[in-house]
């Protein structure tokens, strides 16, 4: 620990930053974050605190000589070679856990698009009684693609919340949520990239009071899908949440919930422009499937197979919403029925050249389309994922598992 201890002095408010490689921009984030407290908290007690994992280009220099006036500030960091945004995470909850803030704010250190205003509106809810406080922005519709196409429909189907950005880096959450968070069982993905939709599911699960706030337009270093770690990280942290809660899935939602919204309800500034790379994720869904078709087509029931594998085999992806949400839903519905931790990440392996397929089948029908028109296409899958649930939850209360085997052969549906 290197800045100004708190030394054991009340906290009412804390600001973390978690971070890594992140020298360039986070001293502008706490210049932005430091201008806020003051602003508006002037008479509490603040402190903004970066959960590092031994950044080697200097983000802790960078950090500590930010201005942030009589503001102070707080490094942490993971020992050098221990890396993960939710090693971040479980150390900002240790120390935090010393001093109770009433409220505590996270915002990520690339952040371009950070105001001082950003603050206040992201402690409001939790000073109103509201405990997680997830953002609302206009952002770009080819980033967070694990948000759009995985995520934000799963949670919307399954838990019958409409939460759009429940993986997002900038919230807001109370002493008690956090104490809750770091009573449960924390697994080497939820230490990892998993640890955001963690948090999220066990605010949901765990009942506590959400709502949403609008922060305009997100604008960080651009993110094209996630090619590697992150996906693997997110899905099967994502699955084995959402499985937790199965009892819950048959409740009767007429309309999913849509928390309480703060902040600008009107239009959003315009999105951040970003260029991605349309050939490179077509080239890595057709370098992946090969070695994971087998299972793919053992998980998948023949007709559906037959869909896939013509896609494949031509190079020329068409992949429909109806089409994704029928495929998620048999991944799930196999990710249940796996009989071990290994089986399980195949399952999510086997899932990733598809997911490809689905963003650039995605990225094809809105090339023409504006911002909120994509938008509407977002939202008008999720709804398929909801309408279709039924099926999942009839499905899995077969208990039927298809072991992943050497053959190639379509069999049918794991469930």
């Amino acid at each position: 620990m290197v800045g100004n201890d708190l030394n054991g002095h009340p906290l009412d408010l804390a600001v973390g930053i978690p971070s890594y490689n992140e020298a360039d921009n986070i001293g502008f984030v706490v210049e932005q974050v430091a201008q806020g407290l003051k602003k508006y908290y002037p008479h509490l007690n603040t402190a903004i605190i970066n959960a590092d994992n031994s950044s080697e280009d200097g983000t802790k220099d960078a950090f500590l000589r930010a201005e942030s006036g009589s503001i102070p500030k707080v490094y942490l960091s993971t020992p050098r070679g221990v890396q993960g945004k939710g090693h971040n995470f479980h150390n900002l909850f240790d120390y935090l856990s010393q001093y109770q803030p009433g409220i505590v704010i996270v915002v990520d250190a690339d952040l371009r698009s950070i105001r001082p205003s950003w603050p206040r509106t992201l402690a409001e809810p939790i000073a109103n009684g509201f405990e997680f406080v997830a953002p609302i922005y206009s952002r770009n519709e080819y980033d967070g693609t694990i948000t759009n196409h995985l995520c934000y429909p799963l949670l919307y189907a399954l838990l019958g919340k409409k939460i759009r950005q429940p993986i997002a880096g900038d919230f807001a959450f109370s002493t008690r949520l956090m104490e809750h968070w770091r009573t449960r069982r924390w697994g080497r993905n939820v230490r990892q990239y998993g640890v955001d939709i963690f948090m999220t599911t066990e605010a949901l699960l765990g009942d506590f009071r959400v709502a949403q706030v609008v922060l305009g337009s997100k604008v960080h270093k651009p993110s094209a899908p996630k090619l590697g770690k992150m996906f693997s990280q997110v899905v099967d942290t994502l699955f084995a949440s959402l499985l937790k809660s199965k009892n819950r899935w048959n409740k009767d939602f007429h309309e999913p919930d849509t928390p309480p919204v703060y902040g600008r309800t009107q239009s959003l500034a315009a999105p951040q422009e970003m260029s991605i790379d349309y050939k490179r994720l077509k080239r890595q869904a057709v370098r992946e499937f090969p070695s994971r078709e087998s299972l793919i087509l053992q998980i998948l029931p023949p007709e559906t197979g037959e869909k896939v594998h013509a896609m494949f085999r031509v190079h020329r992806f068409r992949l429909s919403s109806l089409l994704w949400v029928s495929i998620v839903y048999d991944f799930l519905c196999s990710y249940d029925q796996a009989v071990d931790r290994a089986e399980k990440l195949r399952v999510i392996e086997a899932l990733k050249p598809l997911y490809l397929a689905r963003v650039v089948s995605f990225i094809r029908e809105t090339l023409e389309l504006d911002y909120e028109e994509c938008e509407n296409k977002i939202l008008r899958q999720a709804k398929l994922f909801r309408s279709h649930r039924n099926i999942l939850i009839e499905n899995m209360a077969l208990e039927r598992r298809v072991t992943p085997g050497p053959t190639t052969a379509h069999r049918p549906a794991v469930c």
